[in-house]
């Protein structure tokens, strides 16, 4: 049964989950298939549901929420921003959005920070940038530069992003695609120097250090290396796409720190605001950023500063809590439990990096991961499946280890009560 509170204050007068579902079928555009529960509070790894129902959110809003539910500093920041400036857009200067590239500056190394919303906005913003490169300093002939991407790889559903993808229900009666967009199979280093040796024209290669829609796909020790060295032996650009693995999800504050490399650009999003508002960026130094002059690319909400005293303060929080070093500590705790405890029968395979972890269903079976995810939610956890097969563990990374014991009690032993069926 789920948890329960015992303050209510998560019961608001006349509103019940029948009532919430309801006004979502009605109304609202059916782009998701949302798992039947309706919340209307959160708080650290907690939330409730509108008929008080407390659960743990062991999804965080797929690692926007690394912070927790409500974070209270990053409630402030916003709170005290909201009451004295909002919105200029990038046509004027602000003091917030100076601190909010200086800070950037000194977590993450790179010149040059340019501020969007959405992370495929971000990702998109990178593209550009890198075509602008590969015209500008790598000579490519005009409107002839490629992009590299991985198959299975996710970074949104504009029509740039499918055009990447390899996903059917992505890009199925969505056509025609953006052309130069280019795939090879990821985490194989022959393949991708293949590529980049047969066409000059590719100005940058977009990869996801672990691929999260695809189902948490761990690459093999030193491919992120060998990425790196092909970029630069091909005169190529790497762009990182973090936006869910980076600001500390999977033990390091960006992935590819796992590797000790770094891509020439990088793409962040979700937890840079603790998920409080849509803020994402892109980071590069002065030799690429600056390929795009002003007039380029521009956002009226980019920047604003309420996105960057809340995201100055979400990164704060990261640093002063110590939550990269919390995501490895119980990451190492999380998939040594789950992968001794969890029914053969049932799961095939455990697999992940700190607080980033997929559970595999196995093939075959009466019922896929949707069905196990229900249960959980019947059992007081709330998490996704992908694919009909691989279930994904992404908790805020304030939970405690206390907290995460008793998740994986309930994981262990939810998902093993499916054995035989």
């Amino acid at each position: 049964m789920p948890l329960h509170i015992a303050d209510g204050k998560s019961r608001l007068p006349g509103v019940n989950s029948e009532k919430v579902f309801n006004g979502v079928l009605t109304y609202g555009a059916h782009n998701y298939n949302s798992l039947p529960v309706a919340l209307v509070r959160g708080k650290g790894v907690y939330v409730w549901d509108a008929d008080g129902n407390q659960f743990y959110d062991l999804l965080a809003g797929y690692s926007a929420l690394n912070q927790g539910h409500c974070h209270p500093r990053i409630v402030r920041a916003l709170q005290t921003q909201a009451e004295q400036l909002t919105l200029t857009s990038r046509a004027f200067f602000t003091d917030a959005f100076a601190d909010y590239a200086r800070l950037m500056h000194q977590m993450f190394g790179y010149d040059k920070v340019l501020p969007m919303n959405s992370g495929v906005e971000a990702c998109e913003t990178a593209c550009k940038i890198a075509r602008k490169w590969g015209y500008t300093k790598k000579g490519i002939p005009d409107n002839e530069a490629k992009i590299v991407f991985a198959e299975n790889n996710y970074w949104g559903r504009t029509l740039a992003a499918i055009s990447a993808s390899t996903d059917p229900t992505a890009r199925d009666k969505y056509g025609p695609w953006m052309p130069g967009f280019l795939l090879v199979p990821y985490d194989n280093l022959k393949a991708l120097e293949k590529m980049l040796e047969s066409d000059p024209n590719i100005c940058a290669v977009m990869l996801e250090p672990i691929q999260g829609e695809a189902g948490i796909v761990v690459p093999s020790p030193g491919y992120l290396k060998g990425v790196r060295e092909l970029c630069t032996k091909y005169n190529v650009l790497w762009i990182n796409d973090e936006v869910q693995t980076g600001l500390g999800r999977t033990g390091k504050l960006l992935c590819v720190h796992h590797e000790k490399v770094r891509p020439d650009m990088i793409c962040l999003g979700k937890a840079l605001s603790g998920g409080m508002l849509p803020l994402s960026a892109v980071l590069a130094d002065d030799e690429v950023m600056l390929c795009m002059l002003p007039g380029d690319h521009g956002s009226t909400f980019g920047g604003n500063p309420l996105g960057c005293r809340v995201a100055c303060e979400a990164l704060r929080v990261i640093l002063d809590e110590d939550l990269t070093e919390n995501a490895k500590r119980l990451g190492d705790i999380l998939q040594p439990e789950l992968k001794q405890r969890l029914d053969q029968s049932v799961v095939k395979c455990v697999r992940g990096k700190g607080l980033l972890v997929a559970i595999g269903i196995q093939d075959g079976l009466s019922f896929g991961s949707t069905d196990v995810c229900v249960k959980l939610r019947d059992n007081g956890i709330l998490c996704k499946s992908t694919h009909n097969e691989i279930i994904r563990l992404a908790p805020p990374l304030v939970i405690t280890e206390e907290q995460l014991r008793e998740c994986i009690e309930i994981i262990v032993e939810t998902i093993n009560s499916f054995a035989n069926k």
